[in-house]
């Protein structure tokens, strides 16, 4: 297997943020044509074309796009690791690298990092995604912590560690009707149109399996797997949705929605997941203390 050369890396990585070779080489003081070696030398190594010629522009291939955030990764990573290992300087902005659950509700996700956007001593990065996803970015130390709504599965090559940041109610929500007979879970729901989570989602599970308990079969609109459509289907739709109320408390606080009913038996649960290393983010005792 080819090495990878950093050099033929950095050069490219400056090419693609200019755009334009003859600015990159006056950038990085080398010639064009000296550049132009270097360029090509990356591209043999890797098989792929990196850039299109369009007109005096250069235009990211799809390799080269892909090329590009593997660059911008290894030098952040690059500069972590000096950073760690010398000790950051008390002006200098730390980095912390979230990745969330697509399921997870927005508001819950805004009231943890609200204070973070603030601190001029912070730089927040926040990825999205499915909870496999993520574990495999934080595995390849990408990600500092990823924040769910289930804890993370055994896995005997990687040692997770799942904090249980906080736990709250689930409801069905609707439009508000001062006339409508006071709500009978879950004998109301019998034949009646609702929006759900989807199958993936334990609350949905625990759902399901109260309706199966007590022969109440729903008519199930739409699954949804993101928090954020879900609240807007709920909004615009008039029919029940099972949500926790954090996801829709705007709608609350502004009365375009009302809770049904507020199950009891069923809470919505939120993890922060942790690697184990040697080397954690300094930041990530601060988080969890707070969030505690």
């Amino acid at each position: 297997m080819a090495a990878l050369n950093y050099h033929h890396l950095r050069y490219f990585w400056m090419i693609a943020n200019e755009s334009n070779l003859t600015r990159a080489a006056e950038r990085l003081h080398v010639s064009q044509s000296a550049l132009s070696i270097q360029l090509r030398q990356l591209e043999e190594s890797l098989g792929q074309k990196l850039f299109e010629r369009e007109g005096k522009r250069l235009q990211l291939t799809e390799a080269g796009r892909i090329a590009l955030d593997y660059a911008n990764s290894i030098f952040r990573a690059g500069d972590e690791l000096i950073s760690l290992m010398h000790g950051r300087s008390a002006g200098e902005r730390q980095l912390l690298r979230i990745g969330a659950v697509s399921t997870l509700s927005r508001n819950f996700q805004l009231e943890l990092v609200r204070s973070w956007v603030q601190r001029s001593d912070v730089e927040l990065v926040l990825h999205s995604g499915n909870l496999r996803e993520l574990l495999l970015q934080m595995h390849a130390h990408t990600l500092d912590l990823v924040l769910s709504n289930r804890p993370a599965p055994r896995d005997a090559q990687a040692n997770w560690h799942c904090h249980l940041l906080d736990e709250q109610p689930v409801s069905l929500v609707g439009k508000p009707d001062a006339e409508a007979a006071p709500f009978r879970f879950p004998e109301d729901l019998n034949g009646r149109p609702l929006l759900l989570p989807s199958i993936e989602s334990e609350i949905r599970g625990a759902f399901d399996f109260l309706l199966e308990q007590a022969g109440v079969r729903p008519i199930v609109v739409a699954e949804v797997d993101d928090m954020a459509m879900l609240r807007l289907l709920a909004r615009e739709s008039g029919h029940l949705t099972l949500v926790p109320p954090v996801v829709v408390l705007d709608e609350l606080r502004q009365g375009l929605l009302v809770e049904h009913y507020r199950i009891a038996d069923i809470r919505e649960r939120f993890y922060a997941i942790t690697p184990s290393r040697q080397f954690p983010n300094a930041l990530l005792k601060e988080l969890l203390t707070n969030s505690a």
